[in-house]
């Protein structure tokens, strides 16, 4: 599912018709500190987008929200204590793995996205890109794909864990080519990306963000980008279409969410905020200029987000009879 923002022009009007009534509005919430769970290590993507939102609820909410980095399992079990709390003062955000794909991966996921969360906002996302190391010694898709199919299983690639936006990219595209690699799951984008430069690994698909300063100063190579148009960040990496991959586009999304018994007028009130936080001049300049496009929502449209998500990558994971890493 790809995240037009037409399908968010209406989220302003959305929040606006269920804003909360000034009697509600008034009301003693929150009364302690809200505990923001972050499913990744400090300096992750997700860490990054949490802390932007924690920052803003900590001004305007007469109350701090203090960030918890609950890495592990791709972002699963930060993901579940979010769905699992009752203390009315834990929100988080998640991603793509834990919020739509994880069910079709994990037969015994401890909780289910669709019952047991209550999503809260969009906050954003970003371009993928596919990338090598430096001397891998291939110089454009077509030419990596044909490497991978004639030496099966012998090059690996990284990722964030079974069922992340940039596991299934790369399934997808492996699907296409006919090839296959090893993959080796971490828990998080930094240390994916140490040891891609190190040469441990050598290929991973990946948020923009996380891999600009390497590509920059040329310790890994970009071959495409999973978006629908060229980034400003890096406008000479082709897209996947023009690289010969048609309709494949994707992107890595971040997701604000709460526990499903979260009252309504506090998910409300908490998606208004968000699109407040989000929408500062300085938080879009230093978000965007690191390869994140701003996305708050309304709740429906991140709920619908998760739904097509586990759709389009729950049938390739089936489809495929990809596996989560034990």
């Amino acid at each position: 599912m790809l995240i037009h923002r037409r399908a968010l022009l209406a989220a302003p009007a959305l929040l606006a018709a269920g804003r909360v009534s000034p009697g509600l509005a008034q009301a003693p919430w929150p009364e302690r500190p809200l505990r923001l769970i972050v499913p990744f290590p400090g300096g992750s993507t997700p860490d990054i987008a949490g802390r932007a939102v924690a920052a803003h609820y900590s001004q305007v909410l007469g109350q701090p929200c203090v960030v918890d980095n609950r890495p592990g399992a791709g972002g699963n079990i930060g993901t579940d204590a979010v769905a699992k709390a009752v203390d009315g003062h834990t929100i988080g955000v998640s991603i793509n793995g834990p919020l739509s794909t994880a069910p079709a991966l994990f037969p015994n996921l401890p909780y289910d996205p669709a019952r047991d969360l209550a999503p809260i906002s969009l906050l954003m996302r970003g371009a993928q890109l596919l990338v090598v190391r430096a001397d891998l010694g291939v110089g454009d898709l077509a030419g990596f794909l044909a490497r991978v199919k004639a030496s099966p299983g012998k090059l690996s690639f990284g990722s964030v864990g079974s069922g992340s936006g940039g596991h299934l990219a790369m399934m997808d595209l492996l699907a296409r080519g006919g090839g296959e690699m090893l993959h080796v799951p971490y828990r998080g984008f930094p240390p994916a990306v140490i040891d891609l430069v190190a040469g441990r690994i050598d290929a991973m698909v990946l948020i923009a963000a996380g891999i600009l300063p390497q590509l920059r100063e040329g310790q890994v190579r970009a071959l495409a980008v999973t978006a629908e148009r060229r980034i400003a960040q890096a406008p000479e990496v082709p897209t996947l279409a023009e690289a010969g991959i048609a309709d494949a586009a994707s992107y890595a999304w971040i997701g604000l969410i709460g526990p499903a018994a979260m009252p309504e007028a506090r998910v409300a009130r908490l998606a208004e905020e968000a699109q407040r936080a989000l929408a500062l001049p300085q938080t879009q300049a230093t978000l965007e200029a690191a390869g994140f496009e701003v996305m708050a929502s309304s709740p429906a449209v991140l709920r619908q987000t998760m739904a097509e998500e586990a759709e389009r990558w729950g049938g390739l994971i089936r489809r495929l009879g990809i596996k989560a890493e034990a």
